[in-house]
């Protein structure tokens, strides 16, 4: 009699995600949980955008200079909490970032003016950027670095659940509880920090690397294994050989790419909800909801499936496609008006437009030890997220006088420079530990 048992095949597409160790599969979740509440919490300001304008008397360059400041803060945060995890722990920063994004997200809900909802924003935009630097740093050195990018592309993969989620939420509660509502809910992802606390310990790779820098206890363990090799890198290591070329080519990259990146997605809520004399297309709340949840879909599959592609054709060449034809389906975009077109073209953008993140997780973990590795990812992608500080700004301002479509080229240019860096990034000899 044949058995009707059977077993999964080694080389199904999840198996190394069912046999990695628990520990690695805790420190996934808690990364990807903080990065899609990362994600719901900052994204809910693009979608009452509207709403605030309307409410505190706001222009489109002031809507869009709050982002600007935002991701201003996010910048210097991202670098402090390199900083914090690199000296005090991955968990314990990713605990703290949680903490504050959520707190201040809530807080954004009693804003009385500009200058009160800046200042909540700013302190939120804190918290938004350390959560990157300390859960990517967390996953990459818990994970083989084989199974890596895909990996950290599960753990991207989550802001696309987030932003749809924040979506949904705000279709819901707007209604009922306006703007102010909406941003009450923010407060929910404090919570995960319990538990994280309880469930995810420190990654071995950290405790090695900080056991080889201990002068008043080392451990002769540690100092004995390849991970300890590196000993006395500090912060100024980054702007030195071997690293100086790809931290400057990295954080050049990324700027480009967060520039696109920003100065899309926190203007799509108002452009496709903003009557047509405003420069919208005046698309009503469920559609607009319909068409956001789908840019999310096509978002997470371009997340996840960047590792996978990356594996079978080579990251940079997968890479380099992605942006390529983000920048050629941004500039349709511009153009299409019709609601059902937009649904079946925008999950094509965010799929290209966003997947590609995965890629720069993993490069940034491949080329930096663990010692300075949370510093060097915090360096290079915050960076990035502060040239890009004046994308939501320069897309309002250009939008008011020229029109969306105008400023979607912008982003659009943008996309290819990320992508002619990276040809020049040069590939690292060896992938750290």
């Amino acid at each position: 009699m044949t058995s009707l048992i059977t077993t999964k095949p080694k080389n199904a597409p999840l198996a190394w995600l069912r046999e990695a160790p628990i520990a690695s599969r805790r420190a996934l979740l808690a990364a990807s949980l903080g990065w899609m509440l990362d994600s719901f919490d900052i994204m809910l300001y693009a979608l009452v955008l509207p709403a605030v304008m309307a409410s505190l008397h706001l222009s489109k360059p002031s809507a869009g200079l709050l982002g600007s400041l935002t991701l201003i803060a996010g910048a210097a945060g991202g670098v402090l909490f390199g900083f914090i995890a690199d000296l005090w722990g991955r968990t314990r920063a990713l605990i703290a970032s949680v903490l504050l994004y959520a707190l201040f997200t809530a807080a954004c809900g009693l804003a009385w003016s500009f200058a009160s909802l800046a200042v909540f924003r700013i302190l939120l935009g804190f918290g938004m950027g350390g959560e990157w630097a300390s859960g990517a740093s967390l996953v990459s050195e818990t994970w083989a670095a084989e199974h890596r990018d895909k990996a950290l592309g599960l753990m991207q993969s989550s802001f696309a659940i987030g932003y749809g989620l924040a979506a949904i939420v705000s279709f819901l509660v707007q209604p009922i509880a306006g703007w102010r509502g909406v941003f009450f809910v923010g407060l929910i992802p404090a919570l995960l920090t319990l538990w994280i606390r309880r469930s995810v310990p420190e990654p071995e790779a950290w405790q090695i690397a900080i056991a080889a820098q201990s002068v008043a206890n080392p451990d002769p363990q540690a100092t004995a294994t390849p991970q300890a090799a590196p000993k006395k890198l500090t912060f100024r290591a980054l702007f030195q050989p071997p690293f100086l070329v790809r931290t400057v080519t990295l954080s050049l990259m990324n700027a480009c790419c967060l520039f696109a990146w920003w100065g899309f997605n926190l203007w799509v809520p108002s452009y496709l909800s903003l009557p047509t004399p405003s420069g919208g297309i005046g698309l009503s709340p469920r559609i607009m909801t319909a068409i956001l949840v789908a840019m999310q879909t096509g978002m997470w599959i371009g997340y996840i499936s960047f590792g996978y592609l990356a594996t079978a054709f080579g990251r940079r060449r997968v890479y380099v496609t992605f942006l390529v034809t983000a920048a050629c389906l941004l500039v349709v975009f511009a153009w299409v008006r019709s609601p059902w077109l937009l649904v079946l073209l925008t999950p094509c953008l965010a799929f290209t437009a966003t997947g590609y993140f995965s890629g720069f997780a993993a490069i940034t973990a491949d080329t930096f030890p663990a010692i300075i590795r949370a510093r060097a990812q915090g360096l290079t992608y915050n960076f990035g997220r502060l040239a890009s500080a004046a994308a939501p700004f320069a897309v309002g301002a250009l939008a008011q006088r020229h029109g969306f479509h105008t400023a979607f080229y912008m982003d659009a240019f943008a996309f290819l420079l990320a992508a002619a860096l990276w040809i020049v990034l040069p590939n690292p000899k060896t992938r750290q530990p």
